[in-house]
């Protein structure tokens, strides 16, 4: 029982995260929920609540989704897939990780310091942030880091960087569950897991709403560089484990 009741309270809190910012969510919830999970069982539970999140935030919000990038993102992340299965086969996994946690750290310190932020004025890097997250997806299950970084050069509101990430995220959840699926990892412990937490999910995303609503674009933009400094640490913190 108190097992279960730490795997709620930590995906009530990584979905408050996730609905205010739009990312994060996973980097906060897996390593904590398999202190008393194996990890074959909390990431795919990871994966049915970020398919909840998302389907829960673009119900309302799909009118700020900029559809034709999170389309072209997915695609590109499914093109990177195999590269990082390949990954996964050849490089050690410390290299991998210490070095994005060291790019993503990297970014976002510098644009924390910056006053006039860097900004991509077009999609045509898509591709280029839209493969870096399907070989991170593929080989680890963190696809989510180079996207945000992308989402920030673009200069998004805080509505459409939170919606169109949604959008992204959505498919690329999905995908990703039916991979669990046919992996034989999709069991009836993982939907008892979800079953359990989605209460404390259902309530947490109007809670990260309210809070997302609080944040005006400058603050929203020193939450997002902060996360993601947070997420690179973290990053190169499971790279020395």
């Amino acid at each position: 029982m108190s097992d279960t009741v730490f795997v709620v309270a930590v995906f009530f809190c990584a979905t408050i995260v996730r609905s205010a910012l739009g990312f994060g969510e996973a980097l906060i919830a897996v390593p904590l929920v398999a202190f008393v999970l194996p990890v074959d069982v909390a990431a795919p539970v990871a994966v049915l609540v970020s398919i909840t999140v998302a389907a829960v935030v673009l119900a309302s919000d799909w009118r700020h989704v900029r559809a034709g990038t999170a389309l072209r993102l997915t695609g590109f992340t499914l093109l990177g897939v195999p590269l990082g299965l390949m990954a996964l086969r050849i490089v050690p996994e410390p290299i991998v990780k210490g070095t994005l946690g060291a790019v993503v750290a990297g970014f976002a310190a510098f644009s924390l310091r910056r006053r006039q932020p860097f900004r991509l004025e077009n999609d045509r890097l898509a591709w280029l942030f839209g493969v870096s997250a399907g070989v991170l997806g593929g080989a680890y299950g963190m696809n989510g880091p180079p996207l945000v970084v992308y989402g920030a050069l673009r200069g998004w509101t805080p509505q459409r960087f939170r919606a169109t990430l949604q959008g992204y995220f959505l498919p690329a959840s999905v995908v990703g569950m039916l991979g669990y699926w046919a992996a034989g990892l999709w069991t009836a412990q993982v939907n008892q897991y979800y079953l359990l937490s989605l209460p404390a999910i259902l309530l947490a995303i109007p809670l990260g709403r309210l809070i997302h609503t609080r944040l005006d674009p400058r603050r929203f933009l020193i939450a997002i560089h902060a996360g993601l400094f947070a997420s690179g640490v973290a990053l190169i913190l499971h790279a020395m484990l």
